[in-house]
């Protein structure tokens, strides 16, 4: 398991997800908005090993809460249309 460090990139290398700013904000626009009532592991885009991970992570209030948390967040938020997907 990878635990160096606690932040937004390394959330998506622990959940097996590219991991560079570009991949990370592309992965917020597909699955953005996530809906109210939908807690970020239940969503239906994890996988099994993700949704458990994220689950028990929030679970323990562990280190990785806050930025399951962040993500969560910015899942629930308006994020404006990629600038480039019409090029």
């Amino acid at each position: 398991m990878y635990t160096s460090g606690y932040d937004m990139p390394a959330l998506f290398k622990q959940l097996g997800l590219d991991n560079d700013q570009a991949s990370i904000d592309a992965f917020i626009r597909q699955h953005n908005p996530l809906p109210d009532g939908v807690r970020i592991h239940q969503a239906a885009f994890w996988n099994e090993s993700q949704a458990r991970f994220l689950c028990e992570e929030i679970a323990r209030d562990a280190a990785w809460t806050t930025v399951v948390d962040e993500l969560s967040e910015r899942l629930r938020c308006c994020m404006p249309a990629d600038p480039c997907a019409s090029v």
